[in-house]
């Protein structure tokens, strides 16, 4: 008892720190994490310029009991690692320029990265629109004024380089993971509907910041997509669990049409690796969308820029001829007329004299099987900044189809190894009723050609009419079957297929350094 009593009436006094060492802050080992974490922020800011602008979370609050530091430690770890992240990324050289060019300096929003979720933000920012469906039609009004502001001609307007249109774009699922879910397929991987989406909105802003016009704050143009020229993908799946990076570019310039050259990579190890190119062509219309409108020339300034120019200038010519060669417009050739002669002969019964009896040779289907369709009601929520629906939304649900299509075709999971040849030919307006119909048109190996026709219709007419033609190759797990025409009609989808697939890169060879098991 007195032991105890004495223990109670004369504490411990608690041991004087030595000269060489701190005293440790009061709160025991607890407190010492969080001193330790309090002091982080600011030693990694004074280290790293650039970390200037992250947020950081702030420090746990002292614990009251023991059994709390744990979970203080827990959140001091879990803020740590989302540091180290955010370091990580910038450490292995976010801003890799593209082709060889740098973000130009005459504008400071140009030197940072914007982040996905900012790039319509700012679209909406430069047309000057409100993200209310009820304040459209005064946002349209207040465009009419800036009419003003058209160059008359092209002449009028100053050169620009490809630089200064070069924009790079982050994608944060691997330090932002509340950013999966949005991008995340059944198979853990990411939806490609979603990543044309992003393409199609980066598209437009890159082609704004070539024709911005800095004497007025809201750009008098109007800007849309008009076609998807080709997109090439060199990896069979991503992951949701990696950082994506794009970047992109005007690489050619007409009087009132663009050429965007972009490239999207994905964080594996220290460095992005390339995962698609993509070419896209849009067109400047004016302020009210009614009709053309001129846009800055395009100077290259080095041989790289000049080779990609002359591309531009390549592709165009390119599309001209073989839009004067489509199968609307003229017949098959010769070899093409020989192709499906042969088809046919090789599904004539041989029990009978006769070209109505038709059977099908092994391993083959006929292509009136392979069809699905959908339809789409087009809500205001799936507007673009001009208030018509959205061309990403668009090439979404036309992706979707196509690539059930292709699974339910092949009896496997396939991977888009292209998109070509997307055309826009008429603008789809909100409260349409947008029917899609996708059918597989070619097929080789394992690889099937899916075709899907977009057509709308008003709530007012029944009256069809077709919006987009859009081409997609996917490449299947397995050997699929062969695809056979019955009709003529069919035998022109099977030969204009059969030409889309033989534009691309045959055989897609997936680089080893980037692929990925699904």
């Amino acid at each position: 008892m007195g032991a105890a009593a004495g223990a109670a009436c004369h504490p411990r006094r608690p041991r004087a720190p030595t000269p060489s060492s701190e005293a440790p802050p009061p709160g025991g080992r607890s407190a010492r994490v969080r001193s330790w974490g309090a002091g982080l922020v600011p030693r990694l800011r004074s280290r790293s310029p650039a970390l200037g602008s992250l947020d950081f979370p702030p420090p746990p609050r002292p614990a009251r009991v023991a059994r709390v530091s744990d979970r203080a430690r827990s959140r001091l770890w879990s803020a740590m690692r989302r540091l180290a992240l955010r370091l990580c990324a910038l450490n292995r050289e976010l801003l890799i320029p593209g082709r060889g060019l740098t973000q130009g300096s005459q504008n400071p929003e140009k030197q940072r990265v914007f982040h996905m979720h900012e790039v319509r933000d700012k679209l909406r920012e430069i047309v000057g629109v409100s993200t209310n469906w009820r304040d459209h039609m005064k946002a349209m009004e207040e465009r009419k004024l800036l009419q003003s502001f058209l160059a008359k001609s092209q002449e009028g307007l100053p050169p620009r380089t490809m630089k200064d249109s070069y924009i790079e774009v982050l994608l944060p699922l691997g330090s932002q993971p509340e950013l999966r879910e949005k991008y995340l397929t059944v198979q853990n991987t990411i939806r490609f509907g979603r990543i044309l989406e992003d393409l199609d909105s980066l598209g437009v802003l890159i082609c704004y910041m070539h024709t911005r016009v800095h004497a007025a704050k809201m750009s008098p143009l109007s800007i849309v997509t008009a076609l998807v020229d080709k997109i090439d993908m060199c990896k069979t799946s991503l992951s949701p669990e990696q950082d994506i990076k794009f970047s992109g570019h005007v690489s050619w310039v007409g009087k009132t049409s663009m050429e965007v050259k972009m490239q999207m990579f994905q964080l594996h190890g220290n460095e992005f690796c390339p995962v698609l190119d993509a070419t896209f062509v849009m067109v400047a219309r004016d302020s009210e969308n009614k009709g053309p409108a001129f846009v800055n020339p395009l100077i290259p300034e080095s041989p790289e820029e000049e080779e990609l120019f002359r591309q531009g200038e390549l592709n165009k010519g390119r599309r001209v001829t073989f839009s004067a060669t489509s199968l609307l417009k003229m017949a098959p050739s010769a070899e093409e007329r020989t192709t499906i002669h042969e088809m046919f002969l090789n599904t004539l019964d041989p029990k009978t004299v006769s070209f109505r009896s038709r059977i099908l040779p092994p391993n083959a289907v006929w292509m009136e099987n392979s069809k699905l369709k959908s339809l789409e009601v087009c809500h205001p929520q799936e507007r673009n900044i001009f208030n018509r629906i959205f061309g990403g939304f668009l090439m979404r649900k036309a992706y979707e189809l196509g690539w059930a299509t292709a699974c339910n075709f092949g009896g496997s999971r396939p991977f888009v190894v292209a998109v070509d040849d997307i055309m826009f030919q008429k603008p789809v307006e909100v409260g349409s009723l947008l029917f899609l119909s996708s059918q597989v048109c070619f097929t080789k190996d394992n690889y099937i050609q899916v075709r899907v026709h977009s057509e709308v219709a008003s709530l007012e007419s029944k009256e069809h009419m077709t919006t987009n033609v859009f081409h997609f190759t996917f490449m299947s797990e397995k050997e699929v079957p062969l695809v056979f025409p019955r009709t003529y009609g069919e035998s022109m989808l099977y030969l204009d297929g059969k030409r889309h697939f033989n534009s691309m890169s045959v055989p897609v060879k997936l680089r080893k350094d980037c692929s990925e098991a699904p």
